[in-house]
């Protein structure tokens, strides 16, 4: 096998072995550039426009269905509101990562690896439709109508991504923000299809399973050192925590903690959070991988959930909280306020900023927010010292998202919409 049929598989299977053989630096360049020729390829080739009747009715739904991580929680979202419409559809698992955890089972039962209707929803990074088309073939997009479900955080959108646009009929997203911001760039239909959020938790993940401590007020924050770290911004909410609690103030140090819940840690980037803070004991650490009914019980069990994020392309997890009776701080932007405000959680002003250096897709000279930590760390004084505010935020919270992105109005927009199509 070839280097480059090899590395068309580096998501999958070989990837171990690649790794092992070529400096992963070059392994991800040659990928891309592989993938921006598949994508020329495709650009170039076409595809058949949609006939309405060559297929049968009905979704291929085609993604990482299975994946432990925040894309992979959204596709099994989306899976769930078309079981509820009444719409036939089938997935087809398509691996996307080969380093992720691919161990969610709870859509087996739909996955038959066929891809029989006529309409393909691909739950798939802009970045690797490359990927998708060299392992699935040009006929599978031949004469069906192709809808990309993308999550995308800021204002801008990478100029590289523009380029699967040739592949695509149709963007779909959970948010206004992001149907915004990718309607500036393509010319095609983009349609906002809110999740219906849920988060089961059970009751065995409690605050002893975690070895948290009973009778601390408790805050949580998370994020992912791989990918996440500048965008999530835990160092704000570091600092805002420091702020209102600092190491002088002795009344607070046995009735607050900080629970920080980081995946993918290296040893560097756990020296550089314990440094920042160095002399307080009252803080936690948790670094194992856990299942999504452990993440979601671990948010039930704290008192706040705090996200000082600069941007979000719909923010889950503060949903998924808010359903918890968990009360959010959050930074006042993006996405995310489409299902908050001041009236249901702890919104914290920011400023739009330019980013200085480029991270991935998030470019230098693009724009996020920054937070005030002056703010957010009073929202944690307040909500320690005022416990009748704090559960009446819960409460709040918890029946507003339960009207806001309800099942009802998932189903309701996703069949209109395939209605709409099938019309022509």
């Amino acid at each position: 096998m070839g280097i480059s049929k090899w590395l068309m598989q580096f998501t999958s299977k070989h990837r171990d072995t690649l790794i092992k053989l070529i400096p992963i630096s070059i392994l991800r360049k040659e990928k891309r550039r592989l993938i921006q020729k598949n994508l020329r390829k495709a650009a170039e080739e076409g595809h058949a426009p949609f006939e309405p009747e060559a297929y049968p009715h009905g979704i291929n739904i085609i993604g990482d269905v299975k994946a432990e991580i925040g894309l992979g929680q959204s596709a099994r979202l989306l899976v769930n509101e078309i079981a509820h419409a009444n719409i036939d559809y089938t997935i087809y698992q398509e691996n996307m990562d080969g380093n992720l955890r691919a161990d969610d089972h709870s859509c087996d039962e739909q996955i038959t690896q066929t891809t029989p209707y006529g309409i393909n929803l691909f739950h798939i990074n802009p970045y690797e439709l490359g990927v998708a088309y060299s392992n699935l073939g040009k006929e599978l997009w031949d004469k069906r109508y192709n809808i990309v479900f993308w999550l995308w955080e800021l204002e801008e959108f990478p100029e590289e991504w523009k380029s699967c646009f040739p592949l695509v009929d149709e963007v779909w997203t959970p948010s206004e923000f992001t149907s915004s911001s990718i309607r500036k760039v393509i010319d095609v239909p983009v349609v906002t299809i809110p999740y219906a959020v849920t988060a089961p938790i059970d009751p065995q993940y409690n605050r002893s399973y975690f070895k948290l401590p009973e009778e601390r007020f408790l805050f949580l924050a998370m994020y992912d050192c791989n990918s996440t770290m500048d965008r999530k911004n835990p160092m704000g909410t570091i600092e805002a925590f420091k702020k209102a609690f600092p190491l002088t103030d002795n009344a607070y140090m046995n009735k607050v903690a900080l629970v920080l819940k980081i995946n993918n840690a290296t040893d560097e980037d756990l020296k550089i959070i314990k440094s920042a803070l160095a002399g307080y004991d009252n803080v936690y650490y948790l670094t194992d991988i856990l299942s999504k009914v452990e993440v979601n019980s671990l948010i039930a069990c704290v008192d706040v959930f705090v996200s000082l994020h600069r941007a979000e392309g719909f923010g889950l997890v503060m949903a998924e909280a808010m359903l918890n009776e968990t009360v959010c701080i959050a930074t006042d932007w993006s996405s995310n306020t489409e299902f908050m405000s001041n009236e249901v959680a702890c919104m914290v002003p920011c400023k739009k900023v330019e980013i200085e250096k480029t991270n991935v897709q998030y470019k230098k000279g693009y724009h996020w927010a920054e937070p005030d930590v002056n703010i957010a760390s009073e929202y944690m004084l307040q909500l320690v010292e005022d416990k009748g505010y704090q559960q009446q935020l819960a409460k709040k919270a918890k029946q507003y998202i339960t009207e806001k992105l309800s099942m009802e109005q998932a189903v309701y927009h996703i069949e209109n919409r395939i209605k709409e199509i099938y019309k022509g």
